[in-house]
């Protein structure tokens, strides 16, 4: 008796322990911190801890980062700090998006309003000043939008006889790179803080092109076929880099393993398919991360 009176104790601690385990591992994965461990102080650690993040990215760039019908940012941008803020062991649910428009990328960064930013972010050693990169995860090029019957417009040698306007948008590089082909940048070139406006104003003959990387502009050409095109081939290698603040050395080696790690997994192939890859841009092979 004695003997069958431990053993049923025995078992009854067994599924005690059990449903105990069973319960710790539902609120683990409820906080989404799991079993993430990293080192004290780092920015890791402290995003972890809080179980929130905040992240920067447009709100304006179809197959990139565009409100959708929920009212949130959707694109590859989007998806790609979704795996970051994964390997983080956050709830995708917590994160909250800032529309960061290109003109206050750096700002947004140095100032801590958010603590990356994914915006088809190009790589160059100006923005490097003030704040650091990851990355890249995918390499566009800078092309033209017009109007579906212009063929007065080929390439940014079309800008060079004064004719023509041309939209960009204030603090990117295409408008920086357009500016050595436009003529006379005080009436040629347009800008404004967003893409949508530059495809308002040439859809309504405000001005005579776009200019921007060629996957924001297959974009809008997705959306819209009947009235748009691209003029001529890329122009331009323009990396795109997650940012994050100049000094977090840590955090950005972590994302350049994410990165990595996503490029091997599937992961970043799915998020390419699943968003820009639906406007017939080409992905390529994975770039190789800048470890600088």
């Amino acid at each position: 008796m004695r003997m069958k009176r431990v053993a049923a104790l025995a078992a009854a601690a067994t599924l005690s322990f059990g449903m105990a385990a069973c319960g710790g591992d539902d609120a683990t994965e409820g906080t989404g911190a799991g079993n993430k461990s990293f080192a004290a102080g780092s920015t890791m650690e402290k995003l972890n801890k809080a179980q929130k993040i905040k992240i920067g990215t447009k709100f304006d760039q179809p197959g990139f980062g565009q409100t959708g019908l929920s009212g949130k940012p959707e694109g590859f941008d989007v998806e790609v700090a979704k795996i970051i803020v994964k390997e983080l062991g956050i709830p995708a649910d917590k994160i909250e998006f800032v529309e960061t428009p290109s003109k206050v990328r750096e700002d947004k960064i140095v100032d801590g309003s958010v603590d990356l930013v994914a915006a088809t972010y190009t790589i160059n050693d100006k923005r490097k000043e003030r704040i650091a990169f990851a990355g890249p995860y995918y390499e566009a090029g800078q092309n033209i939008l017009v109007k579906k019957d212009d063929t007065s417009i080929t390439g940014p040698d079309s800008f060079k006889d004064g004719t023509k306007k041309v939209c960009s948008v204030t603090g990117s590089t295409p408008a920086e790179t357009i500016k050595q082909s436009v003529k006379d940048v005080a009436t040629q070139l347009v800008l404004f803080d967003t893409y949508d406006k530059c495809r308002d104003a040439l859809k309504g003959g405000q001005v005579d092109a776009v200019t921007t990387d060629n996957v924001i502009l297959l974009g809008f050409i997705a959306k819209d076929e009947a009235s748009f095109k691209l003029a001529g081939d890329n122009f331009t290698k323009e990396p795109y880099g997650i940012g994050v603040k100049k000094e977090d050395n840590a955090f950005r080696n972590f994302i350049n393993d994410t990165l990595e790690k996503a490029f091997s997994d599937g992961s970043w192939k799915k998020a390419w398919d699943d968003t820009a890859g639906k406007f017939g841009a080409e992905l390529g092979s994975a770039p190789t991360v800048n470890r600088y």
